[in-house]
Parts: structure tokens; sequence; C-alpha cells
């Protein structure tokens, strides 16, 4: 059988296929090997011994930290990704106001906040609620990680806000014009609508990017998954197995979510084809890392 001819490239030949697959065989069996290497390296230190692991059969192990630590990484992500909901839609409208001195105000305000790294925000947030006493001591940690989520990731979402209105076609606005809407009804009867669905694969895509990013409360003593598989790693001896089982619980937060966003996007793009709807914004379609300056609604 052979293979279907394409215009966009050449189809390897019976040599290329050759190379390709034994470089293939070459990566495999480096992975393997460096995956060996790593295992032998842990098990000549002890670390999969039945004693380092037999702590996570015990069901105070769980309650006293990994469990309490779970509950810190979700509150801190629920309470982050709502506030930046909010704060990235209302910057995002703004982006895109008439007005020259609005637009410029909120696109400094968004540039600002992209520009600063998460850590430092959320130390320097840290020492000023600590020093002004804004909140009480026991929330101190978590006002600071919240509020600095909230300013990053709300500074990301109102730009892919603004990309998912700029993604709608202009007929929908010209069409809204000529009906004698207003602006404030042709936004919020005609473009949102549209653009929230068009953008949602994006923003739970940023809403993964807020879950891991809230393991950065570790630093200013917030108690995270993070922190508390530390603590339960010196309490036990056992830091290597207590590392590894808090990266299996935060891979499967993060897949549960990246999981979501997939259906969703895959659900959005069938239906917006079977009515000739508008182009959805892929959640890898948005650089949410993207440098400050750079405009990521002209990727749509």
């Amino acid at each position: 059988m052979t293979a279907a001819p394409s215009v966009l490239f050449d189809a390897p030949g019976p040599k290329a296929r050759l190379r390709n697959n034994i470089f293939s065989v070459l990566v495999v069996v480096a992975v393997l090997a460096a995956g060996w290497v790593l295992y032998r390296g842990f098990a000549d230190k002890g670390q999969f011994t039945t004693e380092k692991w037999k702590p996570f059969l015990d069901t105070e192990v769980w309650s006293t930290y990994l469990l309490p630590g779970v509950r810190g990484t979700i509150v801190a992500a629920l309470l982050s990704i709502v506030f930046a909901l909010v704060i990235g839609m209302v910057f995002g409208i703004l982006r895109l106001s008439e007005h020259r001195g609005v637009r410029w105000i909120a696109g400094a305000i968004v540039e600002l906040a992209r520009a600063i790294p998460v850590l430092i925000l959320m130390i320097f947030l840290f020492a000023v609620f600590s020093d002004y006493k804004v909140f009480k001591s026991d929330d101190l940690a978590l006002a600071a990680v919240v509020t600095a989520l909230t300013i990053y990731n709300g500074s990301v979402i109102a730009e892919i806000v603004r990309a998912g209105i700029r993604s709608l076609p202009k007929g929908q606005t010209e069409a809204a014009v000529a009906l004698g809407m207003r602006k404030g009804q042709l936004m919020r009867l005609i473009l949102l609508p549209q653009a929230i669905t068009a953008m949602l694969p994006a923003l739970i895509s940023q809403m993964v990017v807020a879950l891991k990013d809230s393991a950065l409360g570790y630093q200013i003593t917030y108690v995270e998954i993070v922190r508390s598989g530390q603590q339960l790693g010196a309490a036990e001896q056992n830091t290597i197995p207590a590392l590894m089982i808090i990266a299996v619980i935060m891979i499967a937060l993060n897949s549960a979510l990246t999981l979501v966003a997939t259906k969703l996007e895959r659900r959005l793009r069938a239906r917006k084809r079977g009515k000739g709807g508008a182009a959805v914004v892929a959640a890898d379609s948005i650089i949410t890392d993207a440098a400050p300056g750079v405009d990521i609604g002209k990727k749509s």
C-alpha cells in the first residue's frame, strides 16, 4: 500500500523512510536508557523501598498534608480564575474602546501587568499586605497569591477577550449599527455572546496556567500542594517519593482541565461548522506567555 501523494511536500522515499525509522528507534532507545539510569539512581539511594512509600497508605498522612495542600491549590486557583475573568473581560472591552485615551490607559495597564513576573508580584504583594495589615495574618498568603494570579491572568484574559471579539466578522457590527443598536447593545447582545463561545477554549487553557502558577505560593508560605509535599517529605524522610506523588496529583488536575478544554473546543468547532458561524479561538492559538507588547490578537 503506497502513501497518498501530497502537494505540500515530497513523500519520503525508501531511504528516507529507513533513515526516519532508524532515528525513531534511536530516540526511543535513548529515552529508555535515560529512564533506566534515572530509575537506577533512585533505586541505589533506596527511594523505591517499601518504607519510603508506606506513608502514602496512611489516611492520616493524606488528611494532614496532601488533602489540605490540594484544597489550598484549588481554592487559590478558583478564586484567581473568577476574579481574573471579571477583570480580563472589563479590560478586554476597554482595549476596544473608540476613545483613544481609554484604549491607551487600558493597554498600558494590561502590558504592565503582563510584564511583571508572577513570583515577584506575589512576594511584593505579600510584603505590602503584611506591612499595612490589609488582611488578617491567616489570610495574608492566600490574598497575595490570589491577587498576583488575578492581575497576571486577568491581563492575559483581556488579550484573549480582545482577540475573541476581533475574530468576529465585521458584518456583525455593521448589521447591528444598521439596525440602530447602541454601543452597549452591540457589545452585550451581539458581540460578547459570540466572542465568549469563540474564546472559551483559550480561557480554559489560561485556567490551567493559573492552576499551575498557584504552586508559586510556596515561596510566601501559602499552604498548597507543593509546600505540603515538602513538609511531608521532611516529616517522613521521603522527599523524592513525596514529590513524585505531588507531580502525579498536579498532572491529574491539569490533565482533567486540558481534557475539558479539548472536548469543549471540539464541540464548539463542530457547532460552528454546522451553523457556519465565526471561527473558534483555539486553546493553543493564544500565546498566554507572549512577551509584553506582542499583539496576540493578531494570531486569530
